[in-house]
Protein backbone atom coordinates (compact mmCIF):
# COMPACT_ATOMS: atom_id res chain seq x y z
CA UNK A 1 0.00 0.00 0.00
CA UNK A 2 1.21 3.29 -0.91
CA UNK A 3 1.46 5.91 1.71
CA UNK A 4 -0.26 8.32 -0.64
CA UNK A 5 -3.53 8.25 -2.31
CA UNK A 6 -3.41 7.57 -5.92
CA UNK A 7 -3.66 11.00 -8.58
CA UNK A 8 -5.28 10.17 -11.97
CA UNK A 9 -4.05 12.89 -14.73
CA UNK A 10 -5.97 12.83 -17.78
CA UNK A 11 -5.29 14.40 -21.29
CA UNK A 12 -7.59 14.56 -24.46
CA UNK A 13 -5.03 15.68 -27.18
CA UNK A 14 -6.36 16.48 -30.98
CA UNK A 15 -3.31 17.99 -32.97
CA UNK A 16 -1.84 19.50 -30.19
CA UNK A 17 1.71 19.10 -31.07
CA UNK A 18 3.35 22.86 -30.68
CA UNK A 19 1.76 22.36 -26.78
CA UNK A 20 1.82 18.90 -26.17
CA UNK A 21 5.66 18.32 -24.80
CA UNK A 22 5.29 21.31 -22.21
CA UNK A 23 1.65 20.33 -20.42
CA UNK A 24 3.49 16.38 -20.17
CA UNK A 25 6.51 18.33 -18.89
CA UNK A 26 4.33 19.96 -16.29
CA UNK A 27 3.07 16.72 -14.96
CA UNK A 28 6.37 15.00 -14.57
CA UNK A 29 7.77 18.17 -12.95
CA UNK A 30 5.03 17.44 -9.84
CA UNK A 31 6.28 17.18 -6.46
CA UNK A 32 3.84 14.74 -5.74
CA UNK A 33 5.01 11.36 -6.89
CA UNK A 34 2.03 8.74 -6.39
CA UNK A 35 0.08 9.57 -9.96
CA UNK A 36 -0.45 7.83 -13.59
CA UNK A 37 -1.06 9.59 -16.68
CA UNK A 38 -3.35 9.27 -19.40
CA UNK A 39 -2.97 10.72 -22.56
CA UNK A 40 -6.18 10.53 -24.85
CA UNK A 41 -5.36 11.00 -28.39
CA UNK A 42 -8.38 11.90 -30.83
CA UNK A 43 -6.92 11.17 -34.08
CA UNK A 44 -4.63 13.81 -34.25
CA UNK A 45 -3.48 14.74 -37.84
CA UNK A 46 0.02 15.64 -36.87
CA UNK A 47 2.76 14.65 -34.18
CA UNK A 48 1.09 14.59 -31.20
CA UNK A 49 0.46 11.31 -31.26
CA UNK A 50 4.29 10.24 -31.56
CA UNK A 51 5.40 13.19 -28.87
CA UNK A 52 2.65 11.42 -26.54
CA UNK A 53 4.56 7.95 -26.87
CA UNK A 54 7.99 9.33 -26.70
CA UNK A 55 7.29 10.10 -23.14
CA UNK A 56 5.43 7.19 -22.24
CA UNK A 57 8.39 5.20 -23.39
CA UNK A 58 10.65 6.66 -21.15
CA UNK A 59 8.40 6.95 -18.06
CA UNK A 60 5.81 4.08 -16.73
CA UNK A 61 3.63 5.80 -15.12
CA UNK A 62 2.59 7.62 -18.66
CA UNK A 63 0.13 5.57 -20.70
CA UNK A 64 -1.32 6.57 -24.41
CA UNK A 65 -4.70 5.62 -25.81
CA UNK A 66 -6.06 6.78 -29.17
CA UNK A 67 -9.47 6.87 -30.57
CA UNK A 68 -10.53 5.08 -33.51
CA UNK A 69 -12.72 7.65 -34.86
CA UNK A 70 -12.50 11.36 -34.64
CA UNK A 71 -15.06 12.53 -31.48
CA UNK A 72 -16.27 16.34 -30.46
CA UNK A 73 -14.04 17.88 -27.98
CA UNK A 74 -16.59 17.87 -25.10
CA UNK A 75 -17.07 13.95 -25.68
CA UNK A 76 -12.97 13.17 -25.54
CA UNK A 77 -12.59 15.11 -22.00
CA UNK A 78 -15.17 12.00 -21.15
CA UNK A 79 -13.54 9.76 -22.76
CA UNK A 80 -10.77 10.66 -20.67
CA UNK A 81 -12.17 10.74 -17.70
CA UNK A 82 -13.76 6.96 -18.26
CA UNK A 83 -10.12 6.08 -18.23
CA UNK A 84 -9.46 6.63 -14.34
CA UNK A 85 -7.99 3.85 -12.19
CA UNK A 86 -10.36 2.06 -10.15
CA UNK A 87 -7.56 2.01 -7.40
CA UNK A 88 -7.25 6.08 -7.65
CA UNK A 89 -8.98 8.53 -5.27
CA UNK A 90 -8.37 11.71 -6.83
CA UNK A 91 -8.81 12.87 -10.11
CA UNK A 92 -7.20 15.68 -12.86
CA UNK A 93 -7.87 17.05 -15.69
CA UNK A 94 -5.11 18.78 -17.75
CA UNK A 95 -6.00 20.23 -21.51
CA UNK A 96 -2.83 19.80 -23.59
CA UNK A 97 -2.58 23.25 -24.13
CA UNK A 98 -2.07 24.45 -20.53
CA UNK A 99 0.28 23.39 -17.24
CA UNK A 100 0.55 22.65 -14.39
CA UNK A 101 2.76 24.11 -12.04
CA UNK A 102 5.26 22.15 -9.85
CA UNK A 103 2.93 22.36 -6.62
CA UNK A 104 -0.28 22.00 -8.13
CA UNK A 105 -1.19 17.84 -6.67
CA UNK A 106 0.26 18.24 -3.29
CA UNK A 107 -1.55 21.52 -2.65
CA UNK A 108 -4.83 19.98 -4.24
CA UNK A 109 -4.00 16.37 -2.52
CA UNK A 110 -3.32 18.12 0.81
CA UNK A 111 -6.55 20.26 1.10
CA UNK A 112 -9.03 17.54 0.61
CA UNK A 113 -7.27 15.13 2.32
CA UNK A 114 -7.43 17.31 5.49
CA UNK A 115 -11.02 17.86 4.41
CA UNK A 116 -12.61 14.85 3.64
CA UNK A 117 -16.22 16.34 3.00
CA UNK A 118 -14.18 18.35 -0.01
CA UNK A 119 -15.39 16.89 -3.24
CA UNK A 120 -13.68 19.37 -5.55
CA UNK A 121 -10.97 21.91 -4.73
CA UNK A 122 -9.82 24.99 -7.30
CA UNK A 123 -6.98 27.58 -7.23
CA UNK A 124 -6.14 30.96 -8.96
CA UNK A 125 -5.27 30.62 -12.51
CA UNK A 126 -2.71 32.28 -15.31
CA UNK A 127 -4.10 33.12 -18.69
CA UNK A 128 -1.90 34.19 -20.21
CA UNK A 129 -0.69 37.46 -17.83
CA UNK A 130 -3.76 37.38 -15.93
CA UNK A 131 -4.90 36.06 -12.99
CA UNK A 132 -8.02 34.18 -13.73
CA UNK A 133 -11.47 33.63 -11.48
CA UNK A 134 -12.20 35.20 -7.87
CA UNK A 135 -11.59 32.82 -5.28
CA UNK A 136 -13.20 32.28 -1.22
CA UNK A 137 -12.41 35.57 1.16
CA UNK A 138 -8.85 35.01 2.24
CA UNK A 139 -8.00 32.30 3.95
CA UNK A 140 -10.94 30.94 4.11
CA UNK A 141 -10.08 27.05 2.28
CA UNK A 142 -13.15 25.37 2.62
CA UNK A 143 -17.08 26.08 2.11
CA UNK A 144 -20.59 24.57 2.02
CA UNK A 145 -20.99 23.08 -2.04
CA UNK A 146 -24.44 24.77 -1.59
CA UNK A 147 -23.49 27.83 0.09
CA UNK A 148 -21.04 28.10 -2.88
CA UNK A 149 -23.01 27.61 -5.67
CA UNK A 150 -25.79 29.77 -4.18
CA UNK A 151 -23.25 32.64 -4.07
CA UNK A 152 -22.39 32.30 -7.60
CA UNK A 153 -25.96 32.40 -8.79
CA UNK A 154 -26.95 35.26 -6.74
CA UNK A 155 -23.90 37.31 -8.31
CA UNK A 156 -20.66 36.48 -6.34
CA UNK A 157 -17.51 35.05 -7.30
CA UNK A 158 -16.39 32.20 -9.89
CA UNK A 159 -14.41 30.21 -7.99
CA UNK A 160 -15.05 26.56 -10.11
CA UNK A 161 -11.99 27.57 -12.62
CA UNK A 162 -11.69 25.66 -15.76
CA UNK A 163 -10.98 21.84 -16.26
CA UNK A 164 -7.58 21.90 -15.78
CA UNK A 165 -8.11 24.40 -12.35
CA UNK A 166 -9.69 21.44 -10.52
CA UNK A 167 -8.87 18.43 -8.53
CA UNK A 168 -11.88 16.08 -8.33
CA UNK A 169 -12.57 13.38 -5.81
CA UNK A 170 -12.69 10.04 -8.41
CA UNK A 171 -15.78 8.40 -6.97
CA UNK A 172 -17.88 11.42 -7.74
CA UNK A 173 -16.58 11.09 -11.85
CA UNK A 174 -17.42 7.75 -11.82
CA UNK A 175 -21.08 8.05 -10.48
CA UNK A 176 -21.51 10.09 -14.47
CA UNK A 177 -21.28 8.45 -17.44
CA UNK A 178 -20.78 10.91 -19.24
CA UNK A 179 -18.90 13.50 -16.88
CA UNK A 180 -19.56 16.80 -18.73
CA UNK A 181 -22.87 17.95 -20.21
CA UNK A 182 -21.82 17.58 -24.01
CA UNK A 183 -24.39 20.14 -25.21
CA UNK A 184 -23.22 23.07 -23.20
CA UNK A 185 -20.79 25.43 -23.62
CA UNK A 186 -19.85 25.71 -20.35
CA UNK A 187 -20.24 22.11 -18.68
CA UNK A 188 -17.39 22.46 -16.88
CA UNK A 189 -19.14 24.71 -14.05
CA UNK A 190 -22.14 23.21 -14.49
CA UNK A 191 -20.79 19.95 -13.24
CA UNK A 192 -19.69 22.17 -10.23
CA UNK A 193 -23.03 23.11 -9.77
CA UNK A 194 -24.45 19.02 -9.54
CA UNK A 195 -21.47 17.33 -7.40
CA UNK A 196 -21.71 20.24 -5.07
CA UNK A 197 -25.44 19.55 -3.68
CA UNK A 198 -23.92 16.43 -1.62
CA UNK A 199 -20.16 17.72 -0.91
CA UNK A 200 -18.29 20.98 0.30
CA UNK A 201 -15.84 23.59 -2.07
CA UNK A 202 -12.08 23.70 -1.36
CA UNK A 203 -9.91 26.89 -2.81
CA UNK A 204 -6.34 27.09 -3.05
CA UNK A 205 -5.22 30.66 -2.97
CA UNK A 206 -2.27 30.34 -5.38
CA UNK A 207 -1.68 30.33 -9.03
CA UNK A 208 -1.61 26.41 -9.80
CA UNK A 209 -2.20 26.37 -13.56
CA UNK A 210 -1.44 28.39 -16.84
CA UNK A 211 -3.19 28.55 -20.13
CA UNK A 212 -0.77 30.31 -22.23
CA UNK A 213 -1.97 32.99 -25.00
CA UNK A 214 -4.01 31.04 -27.91
CA UNK A 215 -5.44 33.57 -30.22
CA UNK A 216 -8.45 31.89 -32.29
CA UNK A 217 -8.48 29.07 -29.57
CA UNK A 218 -11.59 27.79 -28.17
CA UNK A 219 -12.09 29.55 -24.97
CA UNK A 220 -11.36 33.44 -27.12
CA UNK A 221 -13.93 32.59 -29.72
CA UNK A 222 -16.08 32.36 -26.77
CA UNK A 223 -14.90 35.57 -25.22
CA UNK A 224 -15.58 37.35 -28.72
CA UNK A 225 -19.21 36.10 -28.83
CA UNK A 226 -19.59 35.88 -25.14
CA UNK A 227 -21.30 32.96 -24.29
CA UNK A 228 -20.97 33.41 -20.49
CA UNK A 229 -23.77 35.80 -20.52
CA UNK A 230 -26.70 32.71 -21.67
CA UNK A 231 -24.75 30.80 -19.53
CA UNK A 232 -25.53 32.97 -16.27
CA UNK A 233 -29.29 32.50 -17.18
CA UNK A 234 -28.86 29.26 -17.97
CA UNK A 235 -27.49 28.36 -14.31
CA UNK A 236 -30.05 30.44 -12.51
CA UNK A 237 -33.19 28.59 -14.89
CA UNK A 238 -31.33 25.48 -14.34
CA UNK A 239 -30.01 25.67 -10.31
CA UNK A 240 -31.96 28.34 -9.08
CA UNK A 241 -34.50 25.80 -7.89
CA UNK A 242 -31.70 23.84 -6.40
CA UNK A 243 -30.33 27.06 -4.20
CA UNK A 244 -32.35 29.81 -4.13
CA UNK A 245 -35.22 30.68 -2.66
CA UNK A 246 -37.99 31.63 -4.39
CA UNK A 247 -37.45 35.41 -4.07
CA UNK A 248 -34.09 35.31 -4.59
CA UNK A 249 -34.47 33.55 -7.98
CA UNK A 250 -36.92 36.31 -9.33
CA UNK A 251 -34.89 39.16 -8.36
CA UNK A 252 -31.63 38.15 -9.53
CA UNK A 253 -33.70 36.95 -12.46
CA UNK A 254 -34.67 40.04 -13.98
CA UNK A 255 -30.98 41.76 -12.52
CA UNK A 256 -29.50 38.78 -14.89
CA UNK A 257 -31.96 40.01 -18.04
CA UNK A 258 -31.20 43.53 -17.31
CA UNK A 259 -27.80 43.02 -17.76
CA UNK A 260 -28.19 40.86 -20.64
CA UNK A 261 -29.69 42.91 -22.71
CA UNK A 262 -27.62 45.95 -21.66
CA UNK A 263 -25.07 44.16 -23.06
CA UNK A 264 -27.04 43.31 -26.53
CA UNK A 265 -27.52 46.81 -26.50
CA UNK A 266 -24.32 47.82 -26.58
CA UNK A 267 -23.71 44.93 -28.94
CA UNK A 268 -26.44 46.75 -31.94
CA UNK A 269 -24.66 50.10 -31.60
CA UNK A 270 -21.09 47.97 -32.06
CA UNK A 271 -22.57 46.40 -35.24
CA UNK A 272 -22.55 42.68 -34.36
CA UNK A 273 -22.38 40.23 -37.32
CA UNK A 274 -25.17 37.26 -37.81
CA UNK A 275 -23.78 34.85 -36.34
CA UNK A 276 -23.40 36.76 -33.07
CA UNK A 277 -27.13 37.82 -32.98
CA UNK A 278 -27.83 33.68 -34.27
CA UNK A 279 -26.14 32.83 -31.10
CA UNK A 280 -27.75 34.64 -28.75
CA UNK A 281 -31.41 34.54 -30.09
CA UNK A 282 -31.11 30.65 -30.37
CA UNK A 283 -29.84 30.84 -26.63
CA UNK A 284 -32.29 32.81 -25.48
CA UNK A 285 -35.00 30.80 -27.38
CA UNK A 286 -33.26 27.54 -26.13
CA UNK A 287 -33.80 28.71 -23.05
CA UNK A 288 -37.73 29.10 -23.18
CA UNK A 289 -37.43 32.81 -22.53
CA UNK A 290 -37.31 34.03 -25.97
CA UNK A 291 -35.71 36.97 -27.97
CA UNK A 292 -37.54 40.10 -26.81
CA UNK A 293 -36.68 42.93 -29.44
CA UNK A 294 -39.05 45.44 -27.50
CA UNK A 295 -36.61 44.79 -24.89
CA UNK A 296 -33.82 45.45 -26.44
CA UNK A 297 -35.09 48.45 -28.08
CA UNK A 298 -35.77 49.78 -24.84
CA UNK A 299 -32.26 48.75 -23.86
CA UNK A 300 -30.77 50.52 -26.76
CA UNK A 301 -33.18 53.94 -25.31
CA UNK A 302 -31.65 53.90 -21.69
CA UNK A 303 -28.39 52.98 -23.04
CA UNK A 304 -28.93 56.88 -25.15
CA UNK A 305 -29.86 58.54 -22.08
CA UNK A 306 -27.46 57.44 -19.81
CA UNK A 307 -25.41 58.43 -22.27
CA UNK A 308 -26.49 61.84 -22.29
CA UNK A 309 -26.99 62.29 -18.47
CA UNK A 310 -23.25 61.37 -18.14
CA UNK A 311 -22.07 64.10 -20.75
CA UNK A 312 -24.44 66.76 -19.29
CA UNK A 313 -23.25 66.40 -16.02
CA UNK A 314 -19.26 66.15 -17.11
CA UNK A 315 -20.35 69.72 -18.97
CA UNK A 316 -22.06 71.20 -15.88
CA UNK A 317 -18.64 69.72 -14.04
CA UNK A 318 -16.39 71.35 -16.90
CA UNK A 319 -18.19 75.15 -16.34
CA UNK A 320 -18.39 75.08 -12.42
CA UNK A 321 -14.14 74.93 -12.75
CA UNK A 322 -14.04 77.27 -15.57
CA UNK A 323 -12.70 74.88 -18.19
Amino acid sequence: MHPQPLVNIVTPAYNEEKSIARCIESVLAQTYPHWDYMIVDNCSTDGTLAIAREYMARDSRIRVTTNETCIPALANLNLAFRHISRESKYCKMVLADDLIFPDCLDRMVALMEEHPSVGIVGAYGLDGRWVLWSGLPYPSDVVSGREVCRQRLLGGPYVFGSPTSVLFRSDLVRTRDSFYDESSVHADSEVCFELLKNCDFGFIHQILTLSPERPGSRLSKSREINTLAPNILRELLVYGPCYLTPAERAQRLETVMAEYYNFLAKSLLQRRNKEFWDYHERELTEQGIGFNRFRLAYAVVTLFLNRFVRRARTLRSERSWGL
